[in-house]
């Protein structure tokens, strides 16, 4: 196969040399240190539902009301298209982006549960000024405090749990941040299914119970462990022998706490991170992790589906009670999505997923575009059948999603980058998926209006691209030992001679 599958761990260092057990005292330390997803995922299903009430559109954008309430021919599209509205979304992730890079010297300096306390306070604080907003000033800066808030914890938990697994089941157990991402959306569904019943202030009780995941994100920040990886980056060399023989389960770790001192040594000679993730020898894990897969999670279209899906499905002609209700169906298929890919993914391996979703994608989008294009718009509403077809190409695109880019666009980037420029690379994914989720997001509805049912056909041709990238680049890392990821790259058919060149670069370190 063109990409190369190098994940034996017989051909790497001292991979085969690994022991663990599942104790209690990993799977508890994994569950609360994944709580970080929650937020994530609350605030990608509350924001669309909250956006598409009444109540809310009343109080702050009455005159996209006034086009909700029209049901002329050019409007079909085009009801939610204002670019302060799409500001109240896409200004979060802009925050995001922004504050990752605060929170890499946090992770970095002081660990990974420093950056998932600070990222708890700071969307609480958001929650709350959101929940009392009375002016759209107020929405905005609540909504960029929930963007520091997402910024930190994006950091911080995929690193954490990457960190905190065994090689062999480290797959299943990154995809926890997903998990808890897709569980977020969910319950956020399901909430303002119930609050848009509550008028008028049902959305601010939406809008509040953001408070709950945050509360919780920070009780599970002070009671987990800190990573052996992150103990030993500081120098508490004692302290992260003794975590990491009591999250394997056995006093037997030499040959892993051997690869974690040396991934340590490598690191402290490293005086400027950032620099250092330009070097030649790191290009691959740069293109891939930080710049390509990260971008390409938000050009899926997804996140534009699940933010969007009640406004969405109310553009489709679906009343505002039945647009919530086909939002909670699709979030439903992206927990089942998760679940799936969670057991098979140490299995099957991340290409595979990424291959078969991708393939199911692309006919999604295509098959949701000659619907749009033969039966919607000129002001005529749509069939029951065919919005049932709709809302079930839906549920197959956003089933597809979450068993491949939705988790695997947080796990492979998580666990490709060596020590010495982990926290720094980990920014990176952040920053560029957020920017790009920014981006998609205040885009998404002008784009809607403009391009109509083109736009599935752009997101269909840009999934062909990113699958064509996978097949070709991405080399397998399934049950390979995170300090061991960079030999796979010696070996892939392309990018051996990149790396090969990279470690023949003269000068020190950077």
């Amino acid at each position: 196969m063109a990409g190369g599958a190098f994940s034996d761990p017989a051909t790497l260092q001292r991979a085969h040399l690994y022991q663990y057990k599942i104790t209690g005292f990993f799977i508890f330390s994994c569950i609360v240190g994944a709580l970080g997803g929650s937020l994530f995922g609350y605030d990608l299903g509350v924001s669309g539902g909250v956006t598409s009430m009444d109540d809310f559109l009343l109080e702050f954008f009455p005159k996209v009301y006034e086009k909700k309430q029209t049901h002329l021919a050019e409007t079909d599209y085009c009801k939610y298209d204002d670019q302060i509205l799409t500001l109240f979304t896409s200004s979060l992730y802009f925050a995001a982006l922004l504050s990752t890079f605060a929170a890499s010297n946090l992770t970095k300096n002081k660990g990974r549960k420093a950056s998932i306390l600070a990222g708890s306070l700071s969307f609480f604080a958001g929650a709350v000024l959101n929940a009392s907003a009375k002016n759209i000033a107020m929405l905005i800066i609540g909504r960029i405090l929930l963007g520091v808030g997402i910024g930190f914890g994006n950091q911080a938990v995929p690193l954490y749990l990457s960190e905190m697994a065994p090689a062999k089941i480290r797959g299943a157990v990154n995809q926890l941040f997903q998990l808890t991402t897709c569980l977020g959306i969910l319950v956020a569904n399901l909430v303002n299914y119930g609050t848009a019943k509550l008028r008028p202030w049902g959305w601010r009780l939406s809008l509040g119970l953001a408070t709950i995941p945050a509360v919780l994100m920070f009780i599970g920040g002070c009671l987990c462990p800190e990573t052996p990886n992150s103990l030993v980056e500081q120098g508490r060399i004692e302290e992260g022998r003794l975590v990491l023989e009591k999250v394997r389960g056995t006093p037997n770790v030499d040959a892993e706490f051997d690869d974690l001192l040396e991934a340590s040594k490598e690191a402290k000679s490293i005086k400027n991170p950032f620099k250092n993730l330009l070097r030649r020898k790191n290009r691959p894990q740069m293109i891939i992790g930080a710049l390509a897969i990260p971008a390409f999670q938000q050009l899926t279209g997804n996140n534009s589906i699940l933010f969007y899906a009640p406004v969405i499905f109310q553009t489709l002609g679906f009343g505002s009670g039945a647009a919530l209700y086909a939002s909670v169906i699709t979030s439903v298929a992206l927990v089942i999505a998760t679940l799936i890919s969670m057991a098979f993914v140490d299995k099957f391996g991340r290409r595979a997923f990424f291959l078969e979703a991708g393939t199911e994608m692309i006919i999604c989008m295509v098959a949701m575009a000659i619907v749009l294009a033969k039966e919607f718009g000129k002001g005529k509403e749509l069939s029951f059948g065919i919005s049932v077809f709709l809302v079930v190409l839906i549920f197959l695109f956003v089933l597809a999603f979450g068993r491949s880019w939705g988790p695997l666009g947080w796990l492979v980037p998580s666990e490709l980058f060596p020590l010495e420029i982990r926290s720094a690379a980990q920014s990176m994914v952040v920053c560029v998926n957020m920017l790009f989720t920014a981006i998609v997001a205040q885009f998404f509805l002008v784009s809607l209006c403009h391009l109509k049912y083109g736009i599935f056909l752009l997101f269909g041709a840009l999934i062909v691209l990113m699958t064509c990238f996978v097949f070709f680049l991405l080399p397998e890392t399934k049950q390979v030992p995170i300090e061991e990821i960079h030999l796979l790259f010696e070996k892939h058919w392309f990018w051996k001679r990149v790396v090969r060149e990279g470690n023949h670069e003269s000068g020190s370190n950077v």
